[in-house]
């Protein structure tokens, strides 16, 4: 890490890094001469003009051409078995739980954990009830149908996923790979992608504070799907305010923020039901995306939710499902179409809340032009419930839910 300190902090940084054994080093000083000098033993090897290192360094500008556009779908046809159909949603390689990854390694040191992985985003603490939280999002499907949504999606989700736990989303970081930039169709992906990203950073004010590229990603000519993964940092200012994911009690009102989705373009269910990877992803309506976040920080600030997801892949039905298995609560939801429970429309969370404050929260949902209804109930007995629809126990979920990965590494699939 580089710091730049003004010099009469000099001894007090010092002491810092003393008391948490970290090495350090003086390694140089700021000018006014806008040159870059570096010397060795007195003798300067590189004398380079500042600015054509930054913001006037040779544009990296290759040949491209935009992607062909997809499609957009007519009709798809609802499952055989709505049961089942959840069932591969929830143990697919995509939405499988990532517990076996984060039990590798020790998430808990120094007992500063706040909340641990497996939610919207990990927490720590910092100071006193201060924390940051941290999420990473990407969704290579959507940014091959689409760059430039994808790019948007990517940072919108990250954003989406800071604000679920309560936190002020602040900066991020950007992991672009792609593959050959030398194809023009690769090229067009990272440039769109990257404008999608700009775009949304700049409506959510979220800035790029660092990141790093990576190209030439292919095997046997076959590019890698384009991943431009977004890192994003948010501060909480109260941890005792922080929301979970987690059910809480049975009698919870199961609130929809940002209105039923009809979305299955690249869907999960689309891919992992119909065993089908076409039309266009879901567009990102940044404006909505702010003002639906604002709405629910705000919930979570005043302590009116007892529970925050967003929903993304798989659309509300496996966000429902993520929420009751990570609670040990089931939920009664009412009847809901295969759209209703799969779609991915953007800019969307599941909230939880004392039933007493749901007529509360959807008024002021309304107040703010925030479509906000009321889609069930948390219960005590532990199954996913659907209006006319099946039963699903959380024992089965969580067989399939926890199940992929640990098969998958033991080359069992």
């Amino acid at each position: 890490m580089l710091m730049v300190l003004r010099p009469e902090k000099e001894k007090e940084a010092e002491a810092i890094f003393h008391k948490w054994g970290l090495d350090f080093a003086i390694v140089g000083k700021t000018t006014d001469t806008l040159r870059f000098v570096i010397k060795h033993q007195g003798e300067v090897m590189a004398d380079l003009p500042i600015k054509q290192m930054g913001d006037e360094a040779p544009e990296y500008d290759r040949p491209w051409v935009e992607p062909k556009k997809r499609d957009a779908l007519n009709g798809v046809p609802a499952p055989k078995d709505l049961a089942e159909a959840v069932m591969k949603m929830v143990g697919s390689p995509d939405n499988a739980s990532r517990r076996w990854v984060w039990e590798q390694y020790d998430h808990l040191i120094q007992s500063n954990t706040a909340q641990i992985p497996g939610g919207d985003a990990g927490v720590v603490r910092i100071r006193g009830k201060k924390a940051i939280a941290v999420s990473t999002d990407v969704t290579p499907r959507y940014v091959e149908a689409d760059p430039f949504e994808g790019g948007k999606q990517a940072v919108a989700e990250c954003w989406r996923n800071l604000t679920a736990v309560g936190a002020d989303p602040v900066a991020i970081t950007d992991n672009l790979n792609f593959g050959n930039p030398e194809r023009p169709e690769i090229m067009g992906q990272f440039v769109l992608a990257i404008q999608g990203i700009s775009a949304a950073c700049k409506a959510l004010d979220f800035p790029v504070v660092s990141g790093n590229v990576s190209l030439y990603n292919e095997t046997n000519g076959q590019a890698i799907l384009p991943t431009p993964a977004i890192g994003g940092v948010g501060l909480i200012r109260d941890l005792d305010k922080m929301a979970t994911l987690a059910l809480k009690s049975a009698g919870d009102a199961i609130l929809l923020v940002g209105g039923h989705g009809t979305h299955l373009g690249q869907s999960s269910y689309l891919r992992d039901v119909l065993g089908r990877e076409d039309g266009t992803p879901p567009p990102v309506d940044l404006d909505k995306e702010r003002r639906h976040g604002d709405f629910v920080r705000n919930l979570i600030n005043h302590s009116q939710v007892t529970a925050v997801h967003d929903v993304s892949d798989g659309g509300l039905g496996l966000a429902v499902v993520e929420m009751a298995l990570a609670g040990k609560h089931g939920a009664a939801l009412s009847a809901l179409n295969h759209e209703q429970l799969f779609g991915e429309d953007q800019a969307r969370y599941v909230v939880t809340c004392k039933a007493s404050e749901a007529a509360k929260i959807i008024t002021q949902g309304h107040v703010a032009g925030i479509d906000t209804i009321r889609i069930g109930t948390v219960t005590d007995d532990p199954a996913l419930k659907i209006d006319g629809g099946p039963s699903i126990s959380l024992a089965q979920l969580s067989t399939a839910h926890e199940g992929w990965f640990p098969a998958y590494m033991a080359g069992e699939l």
